[in-house]
């Protein structure tokens, strides 16, 4: 599946669905990480009112689920449990918003080499994540790397969780682009699972989320990588509004760099949109 996706942003909506018919993008949604907002029902409702209000097709959409704090493999029955109720928030707003599928993050304490904490991650992951799929057969889920130091863990889980179609990795490249391991490693290791990406640019120091080619990764080899182990995923632009969002675009495009291909300009690959 190769689709582009922007983070859309009700306070510049008009820029946001101009940017989605420009280049047959589709929206993953941001809004609802937040705690306040889930756990104000006024904001909540006016948040998803608004959403559909723009009366546009939302089933290619996504939604970046919770995240902050967010430990299901936790010993704790009292995190476990606070935890699994905010992921299945996210999910339940999926439900309302009636998009593809949700994208959560890893979570593991990556400096913690433990070897006891490690297996328990990998085996309550997969857990979780089975009943959960089980429990909402309509929506696909994403696990992302977030501060990962090394794709080991994500790889593992993947395997483990290959049987399920709709189950796969978002693969945040900038995220990986600050990590102490070879970008080429992260890229191979992840290629047989990667359903999703995510890019911005950064300084390789810290998760800035600036726009594409503005800051310090190297997107010649972002781009030689992706098409060297043929990654066919959809591709969100994470940089934070609309103006951002155009800039990465075009400097993408511009260079023919992954996802666009072709001569001077780039062709967007976008074989799926609309079915």
């Amino acid at each position: 599946m190769e689709r582009l996706y922007i983070i859309p942003a009700r306070d510049r909506i008009e820029e946001s669905l101009s940017l989605e018919m420009e280049y047959g993008a589709a929206f993953e949604y941001n809004d609802f990480c937040q705690p306040t907002l889930v756990d104000d029902p006024v904001w909540l409702e006016n948040t998803l009112a608004f959403y559909e209000g723009l009366k546009r097709n939302r089933q290619n959409d996504m939604l970046h689920g919770a995240f902050l704090d967010i430990t299901i493999h936790s010993d704790d029955p009292c995190i476990l449990r606070v935890s699994a109720m905010r992921v299945r928030q996210s999910m339940d707003i999926a439900l309302r918003l009636g998009v593809r599928g949700v994208v959560f993050h890893t979570n593991f304490i990556a400096n913690f080499r433990n070897e006891g904490y490690r297996q328990g991650w990998l085996q309550k992951n997969a857990a979780f994540w089975s009943e959960l799929l089980r429990e909402y057969p309509s929506l696909d889920i994403y696990i992302e790397n977030m501060f990962d130091a090394e794709p080991e863990l994500l790889v593992l889980l993947a395997e483990r969780m290959k049987h399920e179609e709709r189950f796969g990795v978002c693969f945040d490249y900038a995220h990986a682009a600050i990590s102490p391991t070879p970008l080429q490693v992260w890229v191979e290791a992840l290629a047989p699972f990667v359903k999703h990406v995510h890019i911005n640019d950064n300084d390789r120091i810290s998760d800035l989320h600036e726009q594409v080619g503005s800051g310090c990764i190297d997107w010649a080899e972002f781009n030689l990588l992706m098409r060297k182990h043929k990654i066919g995923a959809s591709v969100l632009i994470e940089s934070p509004n609309p103006e951002s969002q155009r800039k990465s675009l075009e400097y993408l495009k511009a260079r023919a760099l992954f996802p666009f291909e072709g001569g001077s300009g780039g062709v967007f690959i976008n074989k799926n949109y609309g079915k």
